[in-house]
C-alpha cells in the first residue's frame, strides 16, 4: 500500500517572508519616517509641508493598509509565534549569544505596542492631519515624551539586530566573520537611526530647531 504523500512544510519560507518583511517594507518605511519627521528639525512649517504631502497621497489608506499596516501585522504576529514556540537556533551563531535574540524579541514587543500607540494617537485621534503643533503639545506630557523616547528607541534597536538576523537566514552572512560583520552593520545602522529618532523627539519637546539655517542658506 503507498504510504499518504509528505506534508508541505512552509515554515520555511514564512521565516524567510518574516525577516524579509522586517526590512521591506516595514524597515524601508520606518527609515523614511523619521527622514520626514527630520523637517521638524529645520522648521515646523518644513514639517508641516511634508506633512501635508502625506495626508495628501492619492489612494493613501489603500497603500497604507497593503504597504505598511499588513506587513507590520504578519511580522509581528509571526514574531509572536516563533517567540511562543521558542524556535532560537542560538547554536548556529555562537558569537553573538542568546543576548542577541532576547534583544531582538523584547525591542520587537515594545515596538509593536509603541506602533500600535502611535498610529492610534497620531493618525486616527488628528484624523490623518497630524501637524507640528499637536505633536509638540503631546511631548509636553512627560508620559508621552518617556514612551515615545522608549518606543523609537526599541523600534531602532529591533531593526538593526533584524539587518543581522536577516543576512545570517538568507545565506548571506553564512561563516562567523561575516556574521560578525553583519552584526556590525545591523549595530551601525541602529546607532544612526537611535541618534535620529531621540534627536527628533527631544527636539520635539522642547521646540528646538536646530537646522533652520538651512532655511537662511535658502534665501
Amino acid at each position: 500500500m503507498a504510504g499518504s504523500p509528505a506534508q508541505t512544510d512552509h515554515s520555511f519560507l514564512l521565516r524567510k517572508l518574516h525577516s524579509l518583511s522586517g526590512l521591506i517594507p516595514v524597515g524601508a518605511y520606518m527609515a523614511d519616517h523619521i527622514w520626514e519627521n527630520s523637517y521638524s528639525l529645520v522648521s515646523s512649517g518644513k514639517y508641516n509641508e511634508a506633512s501635508y504631502a502625506l495626508q495628501t497621497v492619492p489612494w493613501r489608506l489603500p497603500l497604507e493598509i497593503c504597504i505598511i499596516w499588513l506587513p507590520i501585522l504578519y511580522h509581528a504576529f509571526y514574531g509572536f509565534y516563533v517567540w511562543n514556540r521558542g524556535k532560537i537556533n542560538v547554536s548556529q551563531y555562537p558569537w553573538v549569544g542568546n543576548w542577541m535574540f532576547t534583544l531582538q524579541r523584547w525591542t520587537g514587543l515594545i515596538a509593536f505596542f509603541f506602533l500600535g500607540w502611535h498610529v492610534y494617537s497620531e493618525r486616527f485621534l488628528t484624523h490623518g492631519r497630524s501637524t507640528y503643533d499637536i505633536v509638540y503639545q503631546s511631548m509636553q506630557n512627560p508620559y508621552f515624551f518617556g514612551f515615545f523616547l522608549l518606543g523609537v528607541s526599541a523600534c531602532s534597536v529591533h531593526l538593526g539586530v533584524g539587518i543581522w538576523n536577516f543576512l545570517c537566514k538568507w545565506g548571506l552572512a553564512a561563516t562567523v566573520r561575516s556574521q560578525r560583520a553583519a552584526g556590525y552593520l545591523g549595530v551601525g545602522v541602529a546607532l544612526v537611526l537611535l541618534v535620529m529618532s531621540v534627536t527628533i523627539v527631544v527636539c520635539f519637546r522642547f521646540g528646538w530647531h536646530p537646522l533652520d539655517y538651512y532655511l537662511q542658506v535658502q534665501k
